[in-house]
């Protein structure tokens, strides 16, 4: 191999590496806002499940005051 063919393929291959340090990069980035979402999303659903749990409660007090006020009447 000679001088040139030698100092082509390092040149190739920093490029290769700068390449791939770039996607890491970009991939990191993705990675942490798709936990940021994750995260949003979990909280999200744990105060629906709440309300979902309240509205329940709510609607089943509502047919059992019902349900009395028809045995009373």
């Amino acid at each position: 191999m000679n001088s040139p063919d030698v100092h082509q393929q390092i040149k190739a291959l920093a490029e290769r590496v700068d390449r791939l340090i770039e996607v890491s990069r970009r991939l990191q980035d993705e990675n942490r806002s798709l936990r940021q979402s994750q995260e949003q999303l979990t909280s999200e659903r744990s105060q629906l499940m709440s309300k979902n749990e309240l509205a329940r409660s709510r609607v089943e007090a509502m047919i059992n005051r019902l349900k009395s006020l028809e045995q009373n009447a």
